[in-house]
């Protein structure tokens, strides 16, 4: 068939109305009649819109080369997992052994397919976070991010906040932990104890990093003081072998990666699920896990996994067992750190000083007084000065069980022994004597 214009098309239309024939209509035009019956008959039908030429294939919506199961597969995936994208969705096309060998629509495919299907989420531009440490990380496990996600209620088990570590190097998702928080609210923030049972469990599959960075949270910093004191956790981790290092005050970016993993997580196992107790929504994080490491593409690693890009991430660089903490932990880290800091306090009505939320208690003489605080190397005692008054007291708190904390109980198991009722904080120590006790490396 000859072609023709919307000038003609609309001509057919106007003279065939006029009760001319096709064979007249196409003497005047100059075209077959052939062509003049199409475009007659595609106006009687569709009104001036069927006058629009379509070239090229009929349009029958993304995904119409592929079985229709495959669709279905989709639908269903991302009905029961909203959160699931385009690149999650193909990944898992792919992981399906049923569907080996088969041909399968690829990432801008499966985007066009839910935007058809009115399955798409809104999302928001995003732009590239400036890395802040003035040396990046060069190897696997030489520095972790840490943070915890605002707290959400998920059925059937509580309000919870999402404790996400990663290895910045590798961009290996090392650990997402639901720390419980209340049942119908959030009575209570992630504590210390909290955080040590996190990276308790990090550290026991993972082994020891050189450092952990962090934010301003009071549980890493001191940040009610203008001279802060190292915190409990900040200790046990010096003690540990593991530098703490903070990002700037009210900047999150500073732990991009982290804070865009909050979101990964939210999308990849909380969205629409249902999670029969706190320990299997644990056991749904533990085995997404693998899926986010080894499957779904990394767009910052060239679209390779993690541990596929990275598979020597799964070895660790210092081993860590939770029955070895005690030997582990090495005090002289400690003291050099606390040696090199000054701090400043205001002493009260009766002449007592807090530090490290420890009260010091000085005596009548030092009521109200300005005190300077530093801690002597030499014999590991805290120097008290004020004018020319000083005096010179053991470091509370900076023993090994004190550090310790909750797990000095745990390597006793003879004294270990919880009364009823059992309340959270009892709750998560039988936990964590379960989950350490079951993780192997």
């Amino acid at each position: 068939m000859a072609t023709t214009n919307l000038q003609q098309r609309v001509m057919i239309k106007e003279l065939s109305m006029s009760g001319m024939t096709d064979r007249e209509i196409g003497r005047q035009l100059q075209i077959s009649p052939y062509t003049v019956r199409k475009w007659r008959r595609k106006a009687k039908a569709q009104g001036s819109a069927g006058l629009h030429s379509r070239m090229g294939r009929p349009r029958r919506g993304a995904m119409s080369t592929y079985p229709p199961h495959l669709a279905d597969r989709l639908r269903s995936w991302r009905k029961a997992h909203p959160g699931w994208g385009p690149k999650t969705l193909q990944t898992e096309l792919e992981n399906d052994k049923h569907l080996q060998g088969q041909r399968l629509p690829g990432e801008s495919v499966i985007t066009r397919w839910l935007r058809q299907e009115n399955l798409s989420r809104r999302y928001e531009k995003h732009s590239s976070l400036p890395a802040v440490c003035t040396s990046p990380a060069q190897y696997c496990h030489e520095e972790w991010e840490m943070d915890a996600r605002g707290h959400e209620k998920i059925p059937d088990v509580g309000v919870i906040s999402l404790i996400n570590v990663n290895d910045v190097f590798s961009k290996a998702k090392i650990l997402s932990y639901p720390c419980y928080l209340g049942k119908q609210r959030a009575s209570r923030h992630p504590s210390t104890e909290d955080y040590q049972l996190t990276l308790r469990l990090a550290f026991t599959e993972w082994g020891l990093p050189n450092r952990l960075a962090v934010d301003h949270d009071s549980v890493f910093f001191d940040n009610h003081s203008k001279s802060p004191f190292p915190t409990h956790l900040h200790l046990w981790l010096l003690a540990l072998g593991v530098d703490l290092t903070f990002g700037r005050m009210g900047q999150p970016k500073d732990q991009a990666m982290t804070e865009r993993s909050h979101q990964t997580w939210q999308h990849q196992v909380l969205d629409g699920q249902q999670f029969g107790s706190l320990l299997d929504l644990f056991h749904t994080l533990t085995g997404r896990r693998h899926f986010l490491n080894y499957s779904l593409p990394c767009a910052t690693l060239g679209e390779v996994p993690p541990l596929v890009a990275y598979p020597q991430a799964t070895t660790p660089h210092r081993i860590y067992r939770p029955e070895w903490e005690s030997s582990i932990l090495d005090l002289s880290r400690v003291h050099a750190c606390l040696s090199q800091g000054r701090w400043f306090r205001k002493a009260s009505n009766i002449g007592a000083v807090s530090l490290g939320g420890t009260s010091y208690c000085l005596g009548r003489d030092w009521i109200r007084a300005e005190v300077e605080i530093t801690l002597d190397a030499a014999d590991q005692h805290l120097v008290f000065r004020a004018g020319d008054k000083q005096r010179h007291l053991g470091v509370k708190g900076l023993s090994i069980p004190d550090l310790m904390g909750e797990q000095s109980m745990r390597v006793h198991p003879d004294a270990f022994q919880l009364a009823l009722p059992f309340t959270w904080n009892q709750w998560r120590q039988l936990q964590a004597c379960q989950l350490l006790s079951s993780t192997t490396l």
